[in-house]
């Protein structure tokens, strides 16, 4: 009898039902051609893309949230110099840099927060910096840095790729929740959640860091076309590293991962730009 009971238990195990199988595979195909059909060739970049919205939809998100994000941080600065300061950096970026040559309108605004050391782009154009960062930076062209940094990210249309993988991960994640789920063994699912998070943390971990790379980047090549020293940028760095004191990391980090080799690869981008060393001139 003890041995029947084990052949049953045997016999028992995860139920693979075709249909189940079939529908994953459909959710999960029609994720992926939807990803792939938002293809878009970006001339800043030289790079074609996958984005979720388009550039009418991005900038009228930007100015949706702009707002509450101000809000969040205490309003906008009270200071109008320092507002004029720093919109004649940005106004100085778009003009006299590849900026000029897409059609974001772009605005920058300083945040009344005086705690938070943040910088950060919404899409279509919307930058904002914290009085906290302001006023730890020394001088127009660390200012140029972190506002060119910024436009990096919405020329580059980060905040539309990262849509359009959150959606193919949502979808991919769907699509095993679906096949691995057992409906006579219910704990299965917790299993199968796990898995569906492995797999949406593989689809956007990489291109969070790429992502920032990338925006160095291209504010190196911003600030160079404008004047400015790109050096500057790694000093700032520099700063940000040191802002927090000891184990303390500034906000600034959250929300833009610091790679131990990034100022390393901003130093590249600089010597791919200069080979023959920066030029003497420029406003750092």
């Amino acid at each position: 009898m003890l041995q029947r009971r084990s052949s049953n238990n045997q016999r028992r195990g995860p139920r693979i039902s075709l249909g189940r199988i079939l529908i994953a595979l459909l959710i999960a195909g029609i994720s992926i051609i939807t990803y792939m059909a938002s293809s878009e060739f970006n001339p800043i970049t030289e790079e074609t893309q996958q984005v979720a919205l388009s550039k009418e939809e991005e900038v009228a998100l930007g100015l949706q949230a702009a707002p509450e994000m101000a809000q969040m941080h205490g309003g906008l600065h009270p200071d109008v110099n320092v507002q004029t300061y720093v919109d004649n950096i940005c106004k100085n970026l778009i003009r006299s840099s590849a900026v000029s040559e897409t059609e974001w309108p772009f605005e920058c605004h300083v945040l009344a927060d005086n705690e938070t050391v943040n910088a950060f782009a919404l899409p279509g154009g919307q930058i904002f910096i914290t009085a906290a960062l302001f006023n730890d930076l020394e001088s127009k062209g660390q200012v140029a840095g972190v506002m060119a940094h910024e436009m990096g990210h919405v020329v580059a249309r980060h905040a539309a790729e990262q849509m359009a993988e959150q959606q193919l991960a949502q979808g991919l994640s769907g699509a095993a929740v679906i096949a691995a789920y057992d409906p006579e063994n219910p704990n299965s699912g917790l299993t199968t959640q796990q898995f569906a998070a492995l797999i949406s943390s593989l689809v956007t971990l990489k291109y969070g860091r790429d992502d920032e790379l990338q925006s160095d980047q291209l504010g190196v090549r911003f600030m160079a076309d404008a004047g400015y020293d790109p050096r500057a940028m790694v000093r700032v760095m520099e700063i940000l590293s040191q802002v927090g004191g000891p184990g303390v990391a500034p906000e600034f980090f959250s929300t833009h991962p610091n790679p131990d080799n990034r100022i390393t690869r901003i130093l590249e981008a600089i010597q791919t730009l200069y080979p023959n060393g920066v030029p003497d001139g420029l406003k750092s």
